[in-house]
């Protein structure tokens, strides 16, 4: 989740995205402020002072403590662009992150918010070109957990027949899932994309379930589903629905990170 700190996008503070959070019995959060280098969008500021960040945490840490809410954990959403692998590397290793996510906000130049020419672009070569970008950045860096919402590139889509298929590129997500998992790296269910397709309307709101069986086929184990909350209202959204979903897929448990470890999460059964 995301507060109006760091994250210029987001609306809600640290102490209402905690108190929420403890308004709903959610035991866990991890902050994952959004951290964007050499971002095209220049209205906002897409990068923060770490040292900053981490005194921050302590104190929403000690906030949280105080009125016995959920575990704080620090952790940090990287935006991915092909000339930054050094600098996400040194990072990513800066602070001691309880969890790390790469994500790639960017296409063909362009911040995917805006869109520029992606919903010109037919459906299958979009996907395809997407998750072969996410393939090679999860291939290229090695210090990250998890691949965040794969399935962005359509968010702002306003096609309601759209999604992100497996079957449009099966080869990219495979050369995906192969990294995830020699790598053992997690695979992020987006929730915040499932609420933008009830909003647009789409006739598919759940992420396509061959993306799921396949990385299981494959041997994938690692799984987490984060809100990517902005708002207070989108804090836990979609979690119960998602977390049987996932259940009828196949899927046995969930993970969220503390210090970089993946610990199984007690919580998802409660939503079955």
């Amino acid at each position: 989740m995301h507060t109006k700190i760091y994250s210029p996008d987001a609306s809600q503070s640290p102490e209402e995205l905690i108190t929420t959070a403890k308004s709903l019995g959610i035991k866990n959060v991890t902050i994952t402020e959004h951290n964007d280098m050499d971002f095209p969008d220049k209205e906002f500021i897409w990068e923060f002072d770490l040292q900053e960040y981490s005194r921050s945490i302590k104190e929403w840490q000690e906030f949280s403590r105080s009125i016995d809410g959920p575990s704080v954990h620090m952790g940090i959403e990287i935006g991915w662009q092909s000339h930054l692998k050094d600098r996400i590397e040194q990072t990513a290793t800066a602070l001691p992150f309880d969890s790390l996510l790469l994500s790639i906000h960017v296409f063909h130049g362009v911040d995917i918010y805006y869109g520029g020419d992606i919903a010109l672009m037919p459906r299958k070569e979009r996907n395809k070109e997407y998750i072969s970008a996410l393939a090679r950045m999860c291939r290229e860096i090695d210090n990250y957990d998890i691949v965040a919402h794969y399935d962005y590139i359509n968010r702002y889509i306003e096609d309601k027949s759209s999604s992100v298929f497996y079957k449009d590129c099966p080869e990219e997500f495979d050369d995906l899932f192969d990294a995830l998992i020699s790598k053992d790296k997690a695979l992020e269910i987006n929730t915040a994309s499932i609420e933008k397709q009830i909003v647009k309307g789409s006739s598919y709101i759940m992420p396509d379930p061959d993306v799921i069986r396949r990385y299981i086929s494959m041997g994938g184990k690692l799984i987490t589903i984060g809100s990517d909350a902005h708002t207070t209202e989108r804090i836990g959204l979609h979690f119960d629905r998602t977390a049987k979903y996932l259940k009828s897929l196949g899927v046995s448990e969930i993970f969220y990170y503390e210090g970089r470890t993946p610990i199984s999460d007690p919580e998802y059964s409660k939503y079955f």
